[in-house]
């Protein structure tokens, strides 16, 4: 089962936990959720109607709690300590792999120094750890150790619920970039189209040439053969070596002398 759809049952799953709960009874509930070890989204849940009326009430801490990780942070819990309860370990694993998440939606390379700070570990190894066992063997994140330069580089990371006002500047981003493709499509048209052109003039110019080198191959053909013909005429107008036979008769005969 991929991570996905694993998410997607889980959600549904304490959606209906939750619809059936009111009040304080719902604070069992929360603390499952934030603690479940494949759950990374949380918004459908606090959109439940009866989890969204703890707001402002005696039990509004529960509802603090799910809107935390929702979209907060383990630098966000720890400023907002004194007004939160305190988090099981599995809360607190859970919101420092949230806090890798939110680290990695605007940077894809992650320096150790920043992540050993955000999410209070002491060293490198530690750190490693982490990343290696909490975040990429749950499929949240995949990226390369890199020990010499210190930083873990991004190749994907999971999405964490939109928080409030998010999704104007999403829009506004899709939007940018939709235009930006669409200018690069019609960049893309132009110049498929200039060479269309160019190679349809290229066909003609290189027909232009073989017709021509084709009239010239039979110029010279022509030329060639009256070259040949004329040649002809010349050897048979001229009889060399044939003696007239009236110039033969009018010479003196050399008479023979008797051998002794």
């Amino acid at each position: 089962m991929d991570i996905e759809q694993k998410q997607a049952e889980l959600i549904d799953h304490f959606v209906k936990q939750a619809s059936a709960q009111k009040g304080a009874a719902l604070g069992s509930v929360i603390v499952e959720a934030t603690s479940h070890p494949s759950l990374f989204a949380f918004s459908e849940i606090l959109a439940v109607p009866t989890v969204a009326e703890l707001e402002g009430t005696e039990n509004s801490v529960y509802f603090e709690v799910l809107r935390l990780f929702s979209h907060g942070t383990w630098t966000d819990y720890k400023s907002n300590r004194g007004c939160l309860p305190q988090l099981v370990p599995d809360q607190v694993l859970k919101l420092k792999q949230l806090t890798v998440l939110t680290l990695a939606e605007t940077n894809k390379v992650l320096p150790y120094d920043q992540l050993m700070l955000e999410l209070d570990v002491t060293n490198v190894r530690e750190l490693e750890d982490f990343l290696i066992n909490e975040c990429m063997y749950a499929g949240i994140v995949r990226g390369k150790l890199d020990q010499m330069r210190r930083c873990f580089e991004i190749q994907f990371a999971a999405g964490r619920d939109l928080r409030p006002g998010q999704l104007g500047s999403m829009i506004q981003t899709l939007s940018n970039w939709l235009e930006t493709s669409d200018n690069l499509l019609i960049s893309i048209q132009e110049k498929i189209k200039w060479a269309d052109t160019m190679s349809e003039l290229d066909k003609k110019h290189r027909k232009e040439v073989e017709d021509r080198v084709e009239e010239v191959k039979k110029s010279i053909s022509t030329k060639q053969a009256e070259v040949d013909f004329r040649g002809l005429e010349d050897i048979y107008a001229e009889p060399a070596g044939v003696m007239d036979y009236e110039e033969d008769r009018s010479r003196p005969k050399r008479r023979r002398h008797p051998r002794c």
